[in-house]
């Protein structure tokens, strides 16, 4: 069996249980993994009913042109079917998004147009704005106006969430996502609670967005709450005419920083590789989870919608040097002696000026040392290493049972434990080979070598 064209493998998604991430939590938790769309995203839906609805309303005419504002996804959607049945596409996007959706949708042989996040929606700078333009002046061209057309929250209702109820077999009680367009929250929610009007839907939003302001305070649209954000694909400055929050239960919001942790942590602990807008609503439906956890049960199935890949991120929250430019990713601790010596086995032994070198090459065989510090009492006098004991007892074989004083060399540089790593081999490498590392609560001072450093340099990348 084979499909006509690439447009009839959108929808029927799977289902994931999560099972690290939610392993507190007396519920099922399921997320619907929408990369696995042929676009990578949920915005195929969407994109396929928008051009259903103008080709069948006489819109969008053969060789016709799409023209859309997009943060990426919907623009892929729309890319996927404009090839399918001959159209060209212009998109219009905004400089925070990632240039991995810039490039991919140019591969897909849509022309695209960056415009300025830091502008308001009326700017003719705006995304919005230009892509309106665009389609007034260029002829035969459709402008689909994803926020505001009845064909995005209509792809919903009549796909994802009629999914959500087979799949889970009717037991979903609760459906958790972020909203930008507001189509995939409304329509999804719409349909589930025609099946159950007990389901509960809660939207997450990230800081920057109106709708958590507009949904908790009743209607008040605070421009004091539009702020710049990173999280991509997800909020509004706007008030899209698909989001419906008469259907909704409750919202919470989320920061840039939980969002690309969450993404981070999505892939890594549930092996979810998805974009920064799942870990937004991942996180979200955690913290509000936990928050509920008293009014859950083990009968609860809760769905939380993750929208995309995490392919177009990957220079962006999959890059440790962007998130901790961003503030999003903790520098790692440097190494320090205290934390080689942690990991380094065995006491410390030593030799006194007096003893024989007889005695401290016995000292040495015994422990499997090659490094030895010489105190007369508490005070440091001097060093032995194996190098200097054999070049002396080759040259000459009676001075075993000379004292070490006549024959050590100089004491081992003393360092503290809070010294880094790169300081700790400056001294190895330029010294004897060895230091002393006053550990931090005894004082009492513990040699390492160079082979010490390496392997507590292994054990650490491993």
């Amino acid at each position: 069996m084979w499909h006509d064209s690439i447009l009839d493998t959108i929808g029927n998604t799977p289902l994931v249980r999560l099972n690290a991430l939610a392993s507190d939590l007396p519920c099922t938790v399921l997320a619907k993994v929408e990369f696995f769309n042929p676009g990578a995203s949920v915005k195929d839906r969407i994109g396929l009913a928008m051009v259903d609805d103008a080709e069948r309303k006489g819109l969008l005419k053969p060789g016709g042109t799409i023209i859309e504002g997009t943060s990426g996804n919907t623009g892929f959607g729309l890319a996927l079917v404009a090839i399918a049945r001959g159209y060209s596409c212009i998109f219009t996007t905004t400089d925070k998004q990632s240039q991995a959706k810039i490039d991919s949708l140019r591969a897909l042989g849509a022309e695209v147009i960056v415009c300025p996040t830091a502008v308001a929606p009326e700017d003719p700078r705006s995304y919005y704005s230009v892509a309106k333009r665009l389609s007034e002046e260029i002829p035969n061209s459709f402008y689909p106006n994803q926020y505001d057309h009845p064909a995005n929250a209509q792809a919903h209702y009549d796909s994802t969430g009629p999914e959500l109820w087979e799949q889970t077999e009717g037991r979903i009680t609760h459906f958790i996502a972020g909203a930008g367009t507001g189509g995939t929250i409304s329509g999804t929610t719409r349909y589930l609670k025609e099946q159950n009007p007990a389901v509960k839907s809660i939207g997450v939003d990230p800081y920057g967005s109106v709708y958590y302001k507009y949904f908790h305070s009743g209607g008040e649209f605070d421009e004091a709450e539009i702020f710049p954000y990173l999280t991509e694909g997800v909020g509004e400055d706007i008030l899209a005419g698909n989001m419906d929050f008469s259907l909704l239960d409750d919202y919470v919001r989320v920061t840039d920083k939980e969002a690309m942790q969450m993404t981070r942590r999505l892939a890594k602990e549930e092996g979810l590789f998805v974009g920064q807008s799942c870990g937004m609503a991942m996180a979200g439906a955690l913290d509000w989870m936990r928050d509920h956890a008293g009014e859950l049960t083990p009968e609860d199935v809760v769905v939380v919608l993750l929208p995309d890949n995490g392919f177009r991120y990957l220079a962006k929250t999959f890059n440790d040097d962007w998130m901790r430019q961003h503030g999003f990713l903790e520098a790692p601790r440097a190494l320090t002696a205290g934390d080689v010596l942690v990991s380094r086995p065995g006491g410390v032994f030593s030799v006194s000026p007096q003893a024989t070198l007889a005695d401290a090459v016995e000292v040495m065989n015994e422990h499997g040392i090659s490094q030895l510090p010489v105190y007369d009492g508490e005070t440091l006098v001097g060093s032995l290493n194996e190098r200097g004991i054999l070049a002396r007892l080759v040259a000459d074989p009676e001075a075993r049972q000379e004292r070490v004083e006549a024959v050590m060399g100089e004491p081992f540089p003393v360092v503290e434990a809070d010294v880094s790593v790169a300081g700790l081999s400056a001294h190895l490498e330029n010294g004897m080979g060895a230091v002393l590392v006053r550990a931090t609560t005894s004082g009492e001072a513990h040699i390492l070598t160079r082979s010490d450093l390496i392997a507590a340099l292994a054990q650490q990348t491993s």
